[in-house]
C-alpha cells in the first residue's frame, strides 16, 4: 500500500464509529485485515482507540463521492455501513454500491422493510439481532445445540463433553471442531485442528450436517426440526435458525379435562377477598334457604325434596318466577322468610356479580397496562427488555414451546403489539425492583434473559436477579446482553456470572 489511502487495495472500509461498527473494526483488526474508518461524527471515546490500533480514520461524510475515493473504494475488498442511524447507513450503502458495483457492501439496519429492499439490489444486510438471538435462546433452554442454514445448506452446532483424553479426530472423526474450552483452566481454543489433544471433561463445540451428527452420535435423539415463521428481521440474517416445535392436536389442547380445571383454578386465583366473601355469603343464603324449604314447605301434603327446594331457592333469589311455586298460601312465618330471602338473595346476587365484573374489567385493564399479576406459573422464561434482540429471542422461545413473560420499562415500546400478538404477557415495570421480579415469579422461572440496549441497566437488573434468586442462582441460567467485550469479561469475573 502507498502512503495515501486512495491507492489502497484489499482493505475493508467501515462507515461509522459507534457500537456495532466499532466492534466490527476491532474484530477486523485482530484478524489482521487492513481497515479504514469513515465517520465525520464519531464517538469521542472510541476515536483514540483507532489511533492506538493504527487504523486510519477519515473525518468526512460518507454522503460525498470524494470521501470514498479518498478511502480507496476502487481497490477495497468490502464496505461495511453501520452508523447509529438507519438513514446515514442507507445513504452510505447506496452511494458505495453506485460508485463501485463490484465491491461487496454490507449494511447494518434496524428497519426490516428497507433491509429487504437493499438485499434485492445486492447489498448484504447485517442483522445483529438475528445473529445473537439463537445463542441467547440456546443458553436459556440449555439445549446444547443450534440449527442454522449457511449458504443454503443446513448445519447443526453441538456442544459435547470429551469422554476421555484423546485427539479430536479419534473422538469425533470428520466432524469439524469449532472451539474447545479446557475444563481445568477455562481457556478457549478457537477453530482447533482435528489432531488437537483434549482431556476428559473438556467442552468441545462441533459443527456438521444433521446426517453427520446422527452417524457420529446414534445414541442422541435427532428429531427433524421444522422451520417456523419468524419476524422479517430473521429472514435477513445470514443464519436461519430452525427450532423444534411440538405438535399438539386441538382435541388435546381443548379437552374439557384440561381446560375446565385450569379455568376454575385461574378464576379462583384471580378472585380477591371481596369476591370470595360475596360468593360465600350467597352460598350460605342458598344452603340455609334450601334447608328451610325442605323442612317447612309442603306440596300436595308432602315435604318437597332437597333438589326441588334448591330449585325453588334459586328461582326466588334470581327473581325468575316461573309460577310453579308460591308462598301466598303458606304459613305466615314461611311468607316472612320468603320476603327476607328475596331481599337478601337479590342483594347478594347483585353484589357478587358487581364485584365479579369489576374483577374481570380490572384484570383486563392490568393486562392492557402491563400490570398483570401471575400466580402458579412455573418453569417460564423471563425476557427483560423488548428491543430487536429481545423480540427475536421471544419469537424463538415461543416457537420452541417455552412459556415466556416479558418485562419492559417503556410503555410506548413499538414491539409491544407483536409480543401480545404472540399471546405473551407483558409487564410494564422496572425489572430492577424486587417487587416486580417477585410479581413475575422469578423464584419459579427456568431462565432469565436481560436484553435491554443499556449495558449498565442490564448489569443492574442482572444483580437484582441474582439477589432475588438466592440459592437458585447456580441452577438458573441468567443471560446478560453486554455489548462492550471488556466490560462483559469484567462483569463475568467480578460478579460471578456464569
Amino acid at each position: 500500500m502507498g502512503n495515501g489511502h486512495s491507492d489502497w487495495a484489499g482493505h475493508v472500509i467501515v462507515c461509522g464509529l459507534h457500537d456495532v461498527a466499532f466492534r466490527i473494526v476491532e474484530e477486523l483488526t485482530q484478524s489482521g485485515v487492513p481497515t479504514l474508518v469513515i465517520d465525520d461524527d464519531p464517538d469521542r471515546g472510541l476515536a483514540p482507540l483507532l489511533e492506538s490500533w493504527g487504523v486510519p480514520h477519515l473525518r468526512a461524510s460518507a454522503k460525498i463521492p470524494e470521501t470514498f475515493a479518498a478511502a480507496g473504494l476502487a481497490g477495497a475488498m468490502a464496505v461495511i455501513c453501520a452508523y447509529d442511524s438507519d438513514l446515514r447507513t442507507l445513504e452510505a450503502a447506496l452511494l458505495a454500491r453506485r460508485l463501485n458495483a463490484d465491491v461487496r457492501v454490507v449494511a447494518q439496519l434496524a428497519n426490516p422493510a428497507v433491509g429487504r429492499a437493499l438485499k434485492g439490489v445486492g447489498v448484504a444486510v447485517l442483522d445483529v439481532a438475528g445473529l445473537s438471538a439463537p445463542s441467547i435462546v440456546e443458553a436459556c433452554r440449555r439445549s446444547g445445540g443450534q440449527e442454522m442454514t449457511l449458504s443454503g445448506e443446513r448445519f447443526h452446532a453441538l456442544r459435547v463433553t470429551a469422554p476421555r483424553a484423546a485427539s479430536l479426530r479419534s473422538l469425533y472423526g470428520a466432524l469439524a471442531p469449532v472451539a474447545v474450552v479446557t475444563a481445568a483452566s477455562g481457556e478457549v481454543t478457537i477453530t482447533p485442528g482435528r489432531d488437537e489433544l483434549v482431556s476428559a471433561g473438556d467442552e468441545v463445540t462441533l459443527i456438521a450436517t444433521p446426517a453427520e451428527l446422527r452417524a457420529a452420535f446414534p445414541e442422541r435423539p435427532h428429531r427433524e426440526p421444522r422451520p417456523v415463521a419468524l419476524s422479517p428481521l430473521a429472514a435477513l440474517s445470514s443464519q436461519e435458525v430452525l427450532l423444534e416445535q411440538p405438535a399438539l392436536s386441538w382435541r388435546a389442547v381443548l379437552s374439557p379435562a384440561r381446560v375446565l380445571p385450569r379455568a376454575a383454578l385461574s378464576l379462583a386465583r384471580a378472585m380477591d377477598r371481596r369476591v370470595s366473601l360475596a360468593l360465600g355469603a350467597l352460598v350460605f343464603v342458598v344452603v340455609v334457604s334450601t334447608g328451610v324449604l325442605r323442612a317447612g314447605y309442603e306440596l300436595s301434603g308432602h315435604h318437597i325434596s332437597s333438589l326441588v327446594a334448591l330449585y325453588f331457592t334459586v328461582e326466588t333469589i334470581t327473581t325468575v318466577g316461573y309460577g310453579d311455586f308460591s308462598f301466598s298460601h303458606e304459613n305466615p312465618w314461611l311468607m316472612g322468610f320468603a320476603v327476607a330471602l328475596m331481599i337478601t338473595g337479590a342483594l347478594f346476587v347483585a353484589v357478587f356479580f358487581a364485584l365479579l365484573t369489576n374483577m374481570i374489567v380490572s384484570r383486563r385493564l392490568e393486562e392492557s397496562l402491563g400490570q398483570v399479576r401471575f400466580t402458579g406459573l412455573r418453569d417460564h422464561v423471563l425476557v427483560i427488555g423488548l428491543g430487536r434482540v429481545g423480540l427475536q429471542v421471544l419469537e424463538r422461545l415461543v416457537a420452541a414451546g417455552s412459556h415466556v413473560i416479558v418485562v419492559e420499562k417503556d410503555e410506548h415500546n413499538r414491539h409491544l403489539g407483536q409480543a401480545r400478538a404472540l399471546g405473551v404477557p407483558v409487564v410494564i415495570a422496572d425489572a430492577t425492583q424486587p417487587r416486580v421480579l417477585a410479581s413475575v415469579r422469578l423464584a419459579a422461572a427456568s431462565a432469565v434473559a436481560v436484553l435491554t440496549s443499556d449495558d449498565m441497566a442490564n448489569l443492574e437488573t442482572g444483580l437484582a436477579v441474582r439477589d432475588q434468586l438466592g440459592a437458585r442462582w447456580e441452577e438458573v441460567p441468567v443471560v446478560l446482553r453486554i455489548f462492550d467485550t471488556q466490560f462483559a469479561a469484567s462483569v463475568k469475573e467480578t460478579f460471578d456470572f456464569p
